[in-house]
């Protein structure tokens, strides 16, 4: 980051998420609750003292700070290839470094880097990760001062914009459609296929409608079983889908891992074994989890990402327009705290140079033995000796690690106020 010292923290992010890799090899590299705390000593090990991880159906992701952030984001790409079992991670893997790595991380805690824009699982996500790097000491002050800072940025995104209506409003017309078809909900089952932050929304809200039962299934295993942990509900094996299906009176999938999980032949044997008794599907999938050729088969109601937008009159232009006033926001809070970090950053500076002065003011007056010209003179010429001699290695080149002596010059003129007429002089008439 511009200005700041090698030795400083430097915010980090490396992962893998819905956008840069297909879920078969985000499910290889999958960390559940239970395995949390070995991959935590395993950042440790590799020189992170200040991280979070963020394991879900989107993303697997490292959020931190390090003195040396390429290295960090080189480990934890290390890492992720190593639970993945394959070379061809890397290629996968986004890294980002101070500036950008902000940005992320406050774009993540905001819920504008997720599949389904606004989700309003996120943050709490976020927040867990958070406290689960505070019980594993993986939490400093800089890395929580970034934290608390994204949670504002965040709080700010869901007041003053739309951004986090959509995910709702779309779990409630799904409820809507869903008692179309069915009536009373609490008279249904509800089968979830895969582990979306989306797909856990609506069936929260599902729940939350009367809904009788609910079961999970997935292709990961280790996936669905912290999936129905966090829904209080079954967990089957995805072998037996098809027959989950004979019973699911709601089926909600979200999975987008580019094949149809639900074929229209399948799902025919399922409506006769049903007896044609209806069956609600949201698809959930990006791209689609169940053939659309479904649809004409009597008794299937298969619903998408788009028929629910249709539903709730949400257009793409509506939610490109939350997501612009969203990011303005991010960018706002993102100016903010690098304002205030500047500032933090200058106090130490400040004082030594406070108390260098201070040092030659007493030092300058024991030498001047009372005499206030010799004392200001010798003070001066105290004062100036250094900079003037700094300035001169660097015009000639002879100053390691800085080069553009015009530079050093404007720095100089800023901070004393060089182009400005000093006070007594401007009472001079």
């Amino acid at each position: 980051m511009p200005g700041a010292s090698p030795s400083a923290a430097r915010p980090f992010a490396a992962g893998l998420d819905h956008r840069s890799s297909p879920l078969e090899l985000r499910d290889r590299v999958f960390i559940p609750e239970g395995e949390l705390p070995g991959f935590h000593a395993e950042l440790r090990r590799a020189a992170i003292e200040q991280a979070i991880v963020l394991s879900t159906c989107d993303r697997v992701e490292v959020q931190g700070v390090h003195p040396d952030p390429t290295s960090a984001t080189a480990a934890v790409t290390r890492l992720l290839a190593e639970r993945a079992g394959v070379p061809s991670v890397h290629r996968h893997v986004y890294t980002h470094t101070d500036a950008a790595a902000l940005r992320r991380i406050f774009g993540v805690a905001a819920a504008l880097e997720s599949q389904v824009l606004g989700e309003p699982q996120v943050l709490g996500q976020v927040k867990a990760a958070h406290q689960a790097a505070q019980a594993a000491r993986l939490m400093g002050p800089e890395l929580e001062q970034i934290l608390q800072a994204a949670y504002g940025a965040a709080k700010r995104t869901r007041n003053e914009t739309a951004i986090g209506q959509r995910p709702v409003t779309l779990a409630s017309a799904a409820i809507q459609l869903a008692r179309d078809v069915h009536g009373d909900i609490a008279r249904c089952s509800g089968l979830l296929v895969g582990a979306g932050e989306l797909g856990e929304l609506l069936v929260e809200q599902l729940k939350s409608a009367g809904l009788r039962s609910l079961a999970v299934t997935g292709p990961h295993k280790l996936r669905a079983e912290e999936t129905a942990r966090r829904l209080a509900s079954h967990v089957f094996s995805f072998d037996g889908l098809e027959t989950r299906l004979v019973d699911a009176d709601i089926v909600v999938t979200a999975l987008g891992s580019g094949a149809h999980i639900i074929t229209a032949p399948e799902m025919e044997r399922v409506m006769v074994r049903r007896r044609r008794r209806p069956v609600f599907i949201v698809d959930l999938g990006v791209p689609a989890d169940v053939e659309p050729a479904v649809e004409p088969l009597d008794g299937v109601f298969r619903y998408d990402l788009d028929d629910l937008e249709h539903v709730t009159i949400t257009g793409r232009a509506s939610r490109g327009a939350a997501a612009a006033d969203a990011w303005a926001i991010v960018d706002e809070e993102l100016a903010a705290f690098g304002r205030a970090r500047a500032e933090r950053d200058a106090v130490p500076a400040v004082v030594a140079l406070r108390r260098h002065f201070e040092a030659v003011r007493v030092q300058v007056l024991r030498q001047a033995n009372g005499d206030a010209a010799r004392a200001t003179e010798l003070l001066v010429n105290r004062l100036l000796h250094d900079p003037s001699e700094v300035l001169r290695r660097i015009a000639s080149g002879e100053q390691a690690g800085i080069a553009d002596s015009e530079a050093a010059a404007r720095l100089v003129a800023a901070l004393f106020r060089l182009d400005e007429t000093p006070r007594d002089e401007e009472k001079k008439p």
